[in-house]
């Protein structure tokens, strides 16, 4: 009777966690909706922004060289550490994290991190990495005034020499079952080659230089808040897919205790008609 009582409340457990599992899959579906939506509306933005700052860099001079496009000698390297504030989310934590091991591994000069999200900052913490900045609570919707602080530091260490080099550590969102953890380098800024068929004539005002110096700032800005969106993106569509995974297997085991209950009382019956029909053939 104790073990029917056991298996009973078990039950129970599972079902109070299937129907949490359920509720949390069906919130990062509507979360990843919408990060997604954004995350693809500011991809033309993106495109259209480096064909104008290619634009501009193939006019400039040699002899004037804006601060975020020199090049030197690399003497310490930051890294925009980009992770989720909460877990539940599957592997994604874990890869991105790997990911930003492998590529400390492979370096041979300082590396700081600006971890955006708890997940990176104890990440950084535990391991012992050199922590710049940390930036948290950003929220499954920011704003690119949000990410402007993060955009300010990292432009604002390169330019006075802190950086030689700026790298984005992020997860890039491929499809809802597909997310890449991605390593790309946004300081010093390298403008794309446009293809001919690509050139535009655009009219600068007040001079070419001038509109340079304005946009990559803002080039930089873009960048960051794409690259968070993306992580946005694909946090939830991974905690969409590992609830889901966990509402399926919760609904397993539930099917697996059931059969055993049933077992535990066929025998329980069984026992019991054994019992009475025993002591009935003891009467006679």
């Amino acid at each position: 009777m104790a073990n029917i009582r056991l298996i009973r409340r078990r039950i129970r457990s599972v079902q109070n966690t299937a129907k949490i599992t359920k509720a949390m899959e069906m919130v990062a579906a509507s979360k990843m909706r919408r990060a997604q939506e954004r995350g693809l509306a500011g991809r033309p933005y993106d495109e259209k922004i480096r064909q104008v700052l290619a634009d501009l860099a193939a006019q400039r001079t040699p002899e004037y060289v804006p601060p975020l496009l020199e090049k030197r000698e690399v003497h310490r390297i930051g890294v925009v550490h980009i992770t989720p504030d909460r877990g539940l989310c599957g592997g994604l934590i874990a890869n991105i994290n790997r990911r930003l091991a492998s590529f400390l591994l492979e370096q041979t000069v300082p590396v700081q991190i600006v971890a955006v999200g708890r997940k990176g900052r104890s990440f950084a913490l535990r391991t012992g990495l050199d922590l710049r900045a940390e930036f948290t609570g950003l929220g499954d919707r920011p704003s690119l005034a949000d990410t402007l602080p993060i955009s300010h530091l990292i432009c604002q260490d390169y330019t006075y020499g802190h950086f030689d080099l700026v790298y984005l550590s992020y997860t890039q969102f491929i499809s809802t079952l597909a997310q890449r953890p991605v390593m790309r380098q946004i300081l010093p800024i390298e403008p794309a080659q446009l293809p001919p068929m690509q050139n535009v004539e655009y009219i600068y005002e007040p001079d070419p230089m001038g509109v340079l110096d304005q946009l990559l700032p803002r080039f930089v800005e873009m960048q960051v808040y794409h690259a968070l969106l993306e992580s946005i993106a694909s946090e939830q569509s991974a905690r969409m897919v590992a609830m889901r995974n966990a509402t399926d297997n919760a609904n397993e085991l539930l099917a697996d205790l059931t059969l055993t209950l049933n077992k535990a009382r066929q025998e329980m019956i069984t026992k019991e008609l054994l019992d009475i029909t025993g002591g009935a053939v003891a009467l006679e």
